[in-house]
């Protein structure tokens, strides 16, 4: 943050709001997000109440680094005016992205776009890793694939098949933080819950999401290859140039440069699972809860494609774009039932 973007104190206390809603609310069950929004308003008119709280509370409440620039082009973290100010810039960002990347028809409504703005402040910051939590089909993936695109980071997914396993993770990981650790190119690392096809694998990434370090990824010749490799650095920062601080100074630049996404989904018992016996999932990641889409943003989504259909008039298309919004949400419900 630049302080001479912040000199109205009405602008401090609404950026205090959105990061204790950021660190707190995200990882707070559905149940529980009333009894904290009384419990911070109260703290927001006790310890600010020369302030207008009606103003305070305006929404809106969405700040990103990718809107506002300095005049040397530097990103500046500061307040979204409007949802249609963010939905302009987003919508020419996706266009960007699908003019070299395999094309994502995504509908930016307002739960889509905020998203975004919180999966691009978690990967924006030094060893900023992110767990999108929601049903499959609630658009994890694609949200990542962009935000990872607005903070300029590479994307990185697994491809399964049938023989794929640990020896191929280890490859790729290996293949990562050369990149990240060695070249310094920032990654977004998305893997999904369906990609672990063997319980082993969270081993390797509740290490690298934890410290960093992963002890079974390194044979002795290329832990001193990969320290070799940032030695200069390491002169270059004033470090002593030992093997183990060139080690440690490239397990850092890993940790700078390499952003993990997990999106994983609530359903069922696995979650529960795995946070219990992979604590770094929990402790070592920022959350993002995709709850389902209000019927509103189905409608729109609906809307969106059918525009592709040849020879439907207004009314009829309108008709048929409530009908799969409610027929959606009829169909995940029925599902939740069953434990789907």
């Amino acid at each position: 943050m630049l302080p001479e973007y912040y000199t109205d104190p009405l602008n401090v206390v609404r950026l205090w709001v959105h990061e204790c809603e950021r660190v707190f609310l995200d990882r707070l069950l559905p149940g529980d997000v009333a009894a904290f929004e009384k419990l911070r308003q109260a703290c927001t008119k006790k310890y600010f109440e020369d302030q207008n709280q009606e103003a305070v509370e305006a929404r809106p409440l969405l700040y990103t680094s990718f809107m506002t620039r300095t005049a040397d082009d530097s990103p500046v973290y500061a307040a979204v005016d409007s949802y249609d100010k963010l939905r302009a810039a987003l919508e020419e960002r996706l266009a960007e992205y699908n003019e070299g990347n395999p094309v994502m028809n995504l509908v930016l409504f307002q739960q889509a776009m905020e998203h975004v703005t919180r999966i691009t402040r978690i990967i924006d910051l030094p060893a900023g890793n992110a767990m999108l939590v929601g049903v499959g089909g609630s658009g994890k993936q694609s949200l990542a694939k962009l935000a990872s695109f607005i903070c300029g980071y590479d994307v990185f997914m697994i491809q399964i098949t049938g023989t794929y396993g640990i020896a191929d993770l280890k490859e790729n990981l290996l293949t990562l933080y050369n990149k990240a650790g060695v070249k310094g190119v920032p990654v977004s690392f998305i893997m999904t819950d369906t990609q672990i096809i063997n319980e082993e694998f969270l081993v390797y990434i509740n290490d690298l999401l934890s410290s960093g370090y992963i002890p079974d990824l390194f044979s002795p010749e290329e832990k001193e290859t990969m320290a070799n490799a940032v030695r200069s650095e390491v002169k270059q920062a004033g470090i002593v140039e030992s093997p183990e601080n060139c080690f440690n100074f490239f397990i850092s630049k890993v940790r700078k440069y390499l952003h993990v996404v997990l999106c994983f989904s609530p359903v069922g018992d696995k979650f529960r699972i795995r946070a219990r016996q992979f604590p770094a999932l929990i402790n070592s990641t920022v959350f993002d809860m995709f709850l389902p889409w209000p019927q509103e943003a189905l409608i729109s989504v609906a809307g969106r494609f059918l525009t592709d259909v040849p020879g439907l008039d207004d009314d009829l298309r309108e008709n048929l774009a409530h009908h799969m919004a409610s027929a959606h949400i009829a169909a995940t419900d029925a599902a939740s039932s069953f434990g789907l």
